[in-house]
């Protein structure tokens, strides 16, 4: 397979690797309270509006901050369990003068240039930066799509072929499911005509990727007013061409002519006699039809000899147009804000209903948020069908908040005055901030991200699900499970962190009468030991070194 090298890629093949896992700070809740969280108090900042609304509580999230160090922590809790991913990530046009920087050239990525790709950095193109900023970012987001998941990306002319050649890299080749058109739309309409250089930009691009390559890709339909079902039609025309006249059924007619030249003919009746002896029992021809075109895009010839006599072939459905990759009745461009790059919410739109139609209860991830669209799309369809679905948004830039969030807030409350009020769409988000790494450069515990959100971290790389960890309880308790230092119990093994920011922390006799209350198996984390090898193995005991045994996300 072919694969694009550029400079500084050395330094940022593995980076996802190195990136240090941070805990994400719950900032506040709007709307409707978070699933999770319920019942507990609310924690938005003061003066915030209440605009919790009766319905489904939400599990949706806006974190701030780099959207590197943020996906890295959620891979806990979300590795492979996304199902649709999309992504709009800096075109890098060169313009400069955008509300979201095109060229790369941000300070925030500048400064991660520096330090990942080091001096190296400082003679980059901005095609090398924009590829070392982009690589370890799909790395991270291939962990978090699902074995059934989708991702599309964003892109035009500029990084077009730069950008296929990583997703064939990062998603592999296999996996490519198609390349969508869409039409751009401009909003300064005089801008297209002020260089002459090359021609205007009319389309942009969405690139389609899965997990897997055995992920079915579900049907994509745009509805007509009336349904008209597949039928079968006279094969023969009234036009005279001698040269397609041939036998078939032990028919050759001596006027007119069979509609199609005689290798297709005989293939159409091949593929009718194929679906009758393999898929009639269990399919309709249509949908058979339907469901081996948006599988190979390839439309099959059907031709059959009727109960009375007569040479048909067979018209393909036309209850609904099966959507291709030329998605020239909407425009890419969005409306919705100000913000100059803002993606059509109709896109997503189609985007979500097409990938989670029977999957209501999906999570959706955008990672390059900018205005919001792609939560506009998630609440639309929720509101729509009553699903569940949760979205996930990314913003690295400070309009996370005053545009991103605030987009979302509109959309929730409702907008608009007299005739163009719109209503709400309920539901609610959790704001985030990206917080304190876990581990500090020297691989010591950071004491500042707090207990609870270590004893979470310890457990998940144990096999306790995120959330999932037994809460802290006082130490005057009694029972392994009212222990401070219990996180629980996964695989029949009992699980203890021992852990204090003010002093090192032994595993002795008398702190292992203190834990264990019953015979099992456990494996204890302390920062030292002072049992011998002998009497743990004897007793089921297993020992990890705090920090050296911490599994490094």
């Amino acid at each position: 397979m072919p694969t694009l090298t550029w400079v500084g890629k050395d330094k940022v093949i593995h980076h996802h690797r190195d990136v240090p896992y941070r805990v994400l700070n719950k900032i506040y809740n709007y709307g409707q309270p978070d699933s999770r969280t319920a019942g507990q108090p609310d924690s938005r900042t003061a003066g915030q509006p209440d605009s919790r609304t009766a319905g489904q509580p939400h599990d949706n999230r806006i974190i701030h901050g780099d959207n590197l160090e943020a996906l890295k922590s959620l891979l806990p809790e979300f590795e492979g369990k996304v199902k649709c991913i999309y992504i709009d990530p800096p075109y890098n046009t060169g313009n400069e003068g955008w509300v979201y920087n095109d060229a790369v050239n941000d300070p925030k990525i500048k400064k991660w240039l520096g330090q990942v790709v080091g001096k190296e950095g400082e003679d980059l193109s901005r095609h090398d930066k924009w590829l070392c900023m982009i690589y370890p970012r799909l790395k991270l987001l291939q962990r978090l799509l699902a074995d059934d998941g989708f991702i599309f990306v964003s892109i035009d002319a500029f990084e077009f072929g730069h950008l296929k050649l990583v997703l064939d890299e990062v998603f592999g080749a296999q996996n490519f499911r198609n390349c969508i058109a869409v039409r751009r739309g401009v909003k300064n309409v005089q801008s297209q005509f002020e260089e002459l250089q090359a021609l205007s930009l009319g389309h942009e691009y969405i690139f389609l990727y899965s997990k897997r390559a055995k992920a079915k890709l579900p049907k994509l339909t745009k509805a007509h007013e009336e349904v008209k079902p597949g039928k079968w039609d006279t094969f023969w025309r009234g036009t005279d061409r001698p040269t397609m006249r041939y036998e078939i059924f032990g028919i050759n007619p001596t006027s007119g002519q069979w509609r199609w030249e005689n290798g297709r003919a005989h293939r159409a009746i091949k593929n009718y006699e194929d679906f009758l002896a393999n898929h009639a029992g269990n399919i309709s021809l249509d949908d058979f039809f339907v469901d081996h075109l948006q599988a190979t895009n390839e439309k099959l010839d059907f031709v059959r000899l009727s109960e009375d006599g007569a040479v048909q072939y067979y018209v393909p459905p036309q209850g609904s147009k099966l959507a291709n990759d030329q998605w020239m009745d909407i425009t890419l461009s969005g409306t919705f804000t100000d913000f100059d790059t803002e993606k059509n919410v109709e896109v997503l739109d189609r985007i979500v209903e097409w990938i989670t139609y029977d999957h209501p209860e999906a999570t959706i991830l955008d990672s390059f948020a900018g205005s919001g669209s792609t939560a506009h799309a998630v609440l639309k369809l929720n509101a729509k069908d009553g699903g569940t679905r949760r979205f996930i948004l990314v913003e690295m830039m400070d309009y996370a908040e005053t545009t991103t969030a605030e987009r979302v807030r509109r959309v929730i409350n409702g907008y608009g005055e007299g005739d163009k009020a719109v209503s709400g769409l309920g539901g609610g988000f959790d704001f985030y901030t990206v917080g304190e790494r876990l581990l500090q450069e020297d691989g010591m515990i950071n004491p500042a991200v707090g207990l609870p959100a270590i004893r979470d971290y310890i457990a998940w790389t144990e096999g306790i699900p995120i959330g999932q960890c037994a809460p802290l309880v006082p130490a005057a308790t009694e029972g392994k499970c009212s222990s401070p230092y219990w996180l629980g119990e996964v695989h029949g093994l009992g699980l203890f962190f021992v852990w204090d920011d003010t002093h090192a922390t032994t595993l002795d006799l008398s702190l292992l009468t203190q834990l264990v209350k019953q015979p099992g198996r456990y494996l204890i984390y302390a920062d030292q030991c002072a049992l011998g090898e002998e009497f743990m193995r004897r007793h089921g005991i297993v020992y990890k070194k705090i920090p050296r045994e911490i599994t490094r996300l």
